[in-house]
């Protein structure tokens, strides 16, 4: 089973209602809540509602330490191999999502040659990307010097280009929606409140100390942790170099257009139902109840 959706969807609250009233536990297939003490930017279950449910994949590594999809990948199979009870996969980084329920496979990666590749020029990388494989934009973002970079890198480690990746078997079976592990999905988005419910969210985030929480972990913050919304807009405050009105203007903007990324990844996917938006909160439990289990509350 799962419950996503965009960040201030209230996906969490639901996959704890619901979790609840079946005795299932919680996998989280969120990129941020994996770092321990990051707790209030990633809006971490409260130690209260960690006790009540239990949760797995929330504070398994250090802000230091990199977190990737094919890491979520590899623990959240092993959780669902050994389970006994229902499972509720909730969250809303998509790649997290699917690299658990569908085929997904990972290149390798390699600092040295990642720093090679990170000397050209994006012109320059563009222009190798191709010679190597004329048909890349049909599989790459040509315009994103980062996606074009990561090609090169797979491509130096392994002799794979874009193409030749795109046709392999397990990545038509991605493309196709077909699950590896089968499931039910719902999807909870509450359409044009989002932009409200997000500048809601953040206030209250800055009322618990957000920007002392950001301060506490800037030393050290690894790669990974530090480009998370909410952190990285808020570390040029913490060193001084933009003023605080600013920094969170910046993280209300940056959350919406991860809002709006979500959607459409999410959107997408035709095996999620989407449930008509309720402010009841037990009436979305039910509602969820209803298409994942085939029974009501």
């Amino acid at each position: 089973m799962a419950v996503v959706g965009p960040t201030a969807s209230a996906k969490s609250d639901v996959a704890m209602g619901l979790a609840e009233r079946i005795g299932a536990e919680i996998i989280s297939v969120d990129s941020v809540q994996v770092y321990r003490e990051m707790d209030i930017g990633s809006a971490k279950p409260s130690p209260r509602m960690l006790a009540r449910v239990r949760h797995h994949l929330i504070d398994v590594v250090d802000p230091e330490d990199s977190f990737t999809a094919a890491h979520c990948q590899r623990r959240a199979r092993r959780i669902i191999e050994a389970a006994s009870v229902p499972l509720i996969l909730c969250g809303g980084s998509g790649l997290h999502f699917r690299s658990v329920v569908d085929p997904l496979t990972f290149a390798p990666h390699d600092p040295v040659v990642r720093a090679e590749v990170g000397q050209l020029s994006p012109e320059a990388a563009r222009d190798r990307l191709l010679d190597a494989d004329r048909q890349a934009g049909r599989h790459v973002d040509l315009a994103n010097p980062r996606r074009v970079a990561r090609a090169l890198e797979v491509l130096a480690l392994t002799g794979a280009t874009p193409s030749r990746r795109a046709a392999e078997p397990a990545r038509r079976q991605v493309r196709a929606y077909r699950p590896l592990v089968p499931f039910r999905a719902v999807g909870l988005d509450p359409g044009g409140d989002i932009g409200e419910r997000v500048s809601a969210r953040l206030g209250v985030m800055r009322k618990q100390g957000l920007l002392d929480e950001v301060a506490a972990l800037a030393d050290r913050m690894g790669p990974t942790a530090s480009q998370a919304v909410g952190y990285r807009q808020l570390l040029p405050v913490v060193r001084g170099e933009m003023d605080e009105e600013e920094g969170f203007r910046q993280v209300e903007r940056a959350t919406v257009a991860l809002v709006k990324r979500q959607r459409t990844f999410f959107r997408r996917d035709p095996r999620i139902q989407w449930l008509p938006w309720r402010s009841d909160l037990d009436e979305m439990v039910s509602a969820a109840q209803e298409v994942l289990l085939g029974a009501s509350a």
